[in-house]
């Protein structure tokens, strides 16, 4: 698991492109946040995170649960969601919107994405509320 990146992720740096491409600024995992956002829209006052099918345990067609060391991985996942909950929690209560982004959302060609069209939307509603 060590070889397992924490940030600069292809679906990380994906999504980053196409914010910066349409205009939008942000910063990188500000430590001062719960949970340490992906990507932060300050003047939105929005954080987003890109999470791993498998890591956060999405229910889509490429997260399988692993046959080997089966109580050891439900508790590990378990507990990353667990973890994503308290942590969106924490950051809504502090006043921010937080939008999750799957990795599979952006598999493809982000920028044509409807993911990204939603994240747009929910940017300029962020702004004006």
């Amino acid at each position: 698991m060590a070889a397992i990146k924490r940030r600069d992720t292809q679906p990380e740096m994906r999504l980053r492109r196409a914010l910066h491409a349409t205009g939008f600024r942000f910063r990188l995992d500000r430590r001062d946040l719960p949970g340490s956002p992906d990507i932060v829209l300050p003047k939105y006052r929005t954080a987003i995170f890109v999470h791993g099918c498998f890591w956060h345990r999405h229910n889509c067609r490429f997260f399988k649960w692993p046959k080997t060391r089966a109580e050891f991985w439900r508790e590990k996942l378990n507990g990353n969601v667990e973890r994503d909950r308290r942590t969106m929690r924490s950051l809504r209560r502090l006043g921010w919107q937080v939008l999750v982004i799957w990795e599979c959302e952006l598999r493809e060609n982000a920028s044509s994405s409807s993911t990204l069209s939603c994240i747009f939307a929910s940017l300029h509603s962020a702004k004006t509320s």
